[in-house]
């Protein structure tokens, strides 16, 4: 997708030849010759760069130079031996300045390098608030090959992806291994989740404001779409979202186009999304709970991830990667001992591989400088263990319901009913925690 330039120079002859030269190598390009018509233009379009004349008749374009630069990369165009005017651009956060008359050449390089700049500086922003996770899958169950072979297929097209799968159960690596084999691999990948962002705020986060959209918005700001430009976006749970903002979504998988809130412009949604969800959408969507365009929409391609509990024999690898990524790993390897696997074998998971992370971490940290991980170490809730279910629970098998629902008893049983200390043990949000209590009629 070709970046597009405002031009600002009031010499029409060399804004008409400096406008070809970068339109000969794939730029959109406006030009405009006046000041008074930036904000106006603004308000219309949205520039990747802004390549302007120091002085133009109409201001001194130096002294908005903070104010631009906010809107995009600016690059000043001085005249020849105006050294002066050179550094109060760059002192005022110009990304670089060109001397009149200005080489082709150095033209298209300046161009080029500025816009890679702030390509790279805006995915190292957003990276730097993520928490670095690999994106592959650990495993070799007969479950997981047929996974696996789904996520080859579809990673190299543009497909829009559904995931669904139990809470825990791994959605976000299967979405990253479908980002990191696809074409898309060097650019960036935001994931939402769409259980925690607050239901007000969702529908700014996700597609953006403009200054005075509403009350405290007081300058323009990109959402998630915007962020994921060129790369993937991934929304987690989203049969949480709202159908106001579920309409929206349609539309941007339909024409790949979206608006800030408060804003006329249409912007382009380059962007791949994949979706994941551990609810029923299309049950949901036959019952008019979720809209069932959207679901249409998104189940063009569906990859299922299988619960733990289906593929029990990945524990033991699971379990050797988690002591292998622990910080414990660098000054002690440690190894889980045969009982420990039995015990681990023989629990169901209805945490999924999300639990069996929290209880390998916390196995890791009660062994201390033991070498080796033993049942003693592994904080499982015992009354839920294959026996326990089998002799002491249920009068019958269990179901995943009847598991899920003891599970929780015994959480808020021990400790004392707090929600949120009970939701941090699950990996769970404290919003996705308090459906399934109400779920199950719990208090």
């Amino acid at each position: 997708m070709s970046a597009r330039v405002l031009l600002i120079e009031d010499d029409a002859p060399l804004g008409r030849l400096m406008g070809e030269q970068l339109t000969s190598q794939g730029y959109e390009v406006d030009t405009l010759g006046r000041w008074s018509e930036v904000e106006s233009y603004l308000v219309r379009q949205e520039p990747q760069l802004v390549l302007t004349d120091a002085r133009l008749p109409d201001a001194n374009v130096l002294e908005h130079l903070e104010w631009l630069q906010r809107q995009a990369p600016v690059i000043v165009l001085t005249a020849y031996g105006s050294v002066r005017d050179a550094v109060e651009a760059m002192h005022a956060g110009a990304e670089e300045y060109l001397v009149k008359p200005v080489n082709p050449d150095e033209l298209n390089m300046t161009v080029a390098r500025v816009l890679e700049l702030a390509r790279l500086r805006r995915e190292h922003q957003y990276c730097r608030t993520q928490t670095a996770q690999p994106s592959y899958i650990v495993g070799n169950s007969p479950a997981l090959a047929g996974m696996q072979q789904m996520i080859e297929a579809v990673a190299p097209t543009d497909t829009t992806v559904l995931i669904q799968g139990e809470s825990g159960s791994g959605k976000e690596l299967v979405a990253r291994a479908i980002h990191d084999l696809s074409e898309r691999h060097e650019r960036i990948f935001v994931p939402v989740d769409c259980c925690t962002i607050q239901e007000k705020l969702f529908e700014s986060e996700l597609f953006g404001h403009e200054r005075g959209a509403f009350t405290g918005a007081d300058r323009r700001k990109k959402g998630l779409i915007e962020a994921a430009q060129g790369g993937s976006l991934f929304l987690d749970e989203i049969g949480e979202i709202e159908p106001a903002i579920q309409a929206k979504l349609l539309r941007v998988l339909e024409t790949g186009q979206f608006r800030r809130l408060g804003s006329i412009k249409d912007l382009v949604a380059n962007t791949r999304i994949v979706a994941a969800t551990n609810r029923d959408l299309e049950a949901m969507s036959q019952d008019g709970d979720f809209r069932a365009d959207l679901y249409y929409r998104l189940s063009v391609f569906v990859i299922q991830v299988p619960p733990l509990r289906e593929r029990k024999e990945d524990i033991p690898a699971l379990v050797q990667h988690f002591i292998a990524n622990h910080d414990f790993s660098r000054r002690i390897q440690k190894t889980a001992s045969a009982a420990a696997l039995d015990i681990l074998m023989a629990y169901d998971w209805p945490g999924n591989i999300r639990e069996l992370r929290n209880v390998m971490e916390r196995a890791i940290i009660l062994s201390g400088n033991s070498p080796e991980i033993g049942p003693q170490h592994l904080t499982l809730p015992s009354r839920l263990t294959a026996q326990a279910c089998d002799n002491q629970l249920f009068e019958r098998e269990p179901t995943l319901e009847d598991i899920e629902r003891r599970y929780l008893e015994f959480l808020l049983d021990r400790h004392d009913g707090k929600r949120a200390k009970v939701a941090q043990i699950m990996g769970v949000s404290e919003r996705n925690l308090y459906r399934v209590i109400k779920r199950h009629g719990l208090r």
